[in-house]
């Protein structure tokens, strides 16, 4: 890699950098801090979002993994068995195996983005350099284990189509600050400090009708950079989206990710990327409700930079 990262400028950079200083979390819970945000989900938030269950319906929030590839899915699942019924005895127990592969980072599978999976000018969140995570070792800070213990707390899903009165959003379009102030106001939602923000643009609904579609070309909807401030305003301790969370615009091959960028290196807020959220969105409407309590289990991955995981709402 380059000096400046591909879609990034000398003074788009600057400029960020200078956006964000105010914002930073580093060093808020301490220069040895690990978890960030996830240091706002308290036991007595985790208790307290126990309120906003009424009817005790679970929605899995995670994507079905697949071995087939799509334009969204370049790096399918491998999935080999390593024991199977073919050669089970006629005769007393036998059992099958499997063995899987993954690569769970990028748009097709639904997972939780640690601090390591993101740098800003060499630097991770609080102030780690960046050379921490390497091709042999992997994450030796920042890592995803950190996070195992479970992020339990108040979920809150902004519908900004439903919102909007639109079946969804299409690539490129943007959601600012008043944006999200509004899908709020129409749903008679507040905002609390700790809460996981989940973002819904219709990304499944869209590709119901028109096929799926790869971001990098095509684009996305999605968060823009200008929310950041509004995040850290909110004090959100997870923000996910059932896309990558970032607006990508159609056509423009390489995405800064401002979101990504500031929200782990700056913020220390975690990131769900490619939730399924079709399922809750209806729920939502029809109980007339957008909270719930959202359950979050990665995967105690040593010195992994993420994890896949099935998130669990609980209405």
């Amino acid at each position: 890699m380059g000096d400046i990262a591909p879609g990034w400028t000398q003074a788009s950079a600057a400029d960020f950098a200078e956006l964000m200083a105010p914002l930073s979390n580093w060093g808020r819970w301490g220069t040895d801090d690990e978890l960030g945000t996830v240091n706002l989900l308290t036991a007595e938030h985790a208790r307290a979002a126990a309120s906003a269950v009424s009817t005790g319906e679970c929605i899995a929030l995670g994507r079905p993994l697949t071995i087939h590839p799509a334009l969204d899915n370049p790096q399918p699942l491998l999935h080999l068995m390593t024991g199977s019924g073919d050669a089970a005895a006629p005769i007393g127990g036998s059992h099958a195996s499997d063995w899987v592969g993954l690569a769970y980072h990028g748009f097709a599978v639904t997972h939780l983005d640690a601090h390591s999976h993101q740098f800003f000018n060499g630097l991770m969140y609080n102030g780690r350099p960046a050379g921490l995570v390497s091709t042999r070792s992997g994450a030796a800070a920042g890592s995803v284990v950190p996070f195992a213990r479970g992020l339990v707390g108040r979920g809150v899903l902004l519908d900004a189509p439903r919102a909007m009165g639109r079946e969804w959003l299409e690539p490129g379009d943007g959601l600012e600050p008043a944006d999200l102030d509004e899908i709020a106001a129409s749903q008679d939602t507040e905002l609390r400090p700790a809460d996981l923000l989940l973002v819904r643009v219709g990304r499944d609904a869209r590709a119901a009708i028109h096929g799926a579609i790869s971001p990098m070309t095509a684009g996305s909807p999605g968060l823009t950079g200008r929310s950041l401030p509004w995040l850290r305003q909110h004090d959100v301790a997870v923000l996910g989206s059932d896309v990558q969370n970032d607006v990508m615009r159609p056509g423009v091959s390489a995405h800064p990710m401002p979101v990504h960028a500031g929200a782990l290196a700056y913020l220390g807020l975690p990131l769900l990327d490619n939730l399924l959220l079709e399922g809750l969105s209806a729920a939502c409407a029809a109980r007339g409700r957008w909270d719930f309590q959202l359950v979050v289990a990665p995967l105690a991955l040593a010195r992994f930079t993420g994890s896949p995981v099935n998130p669990i709402a609980i209405l």
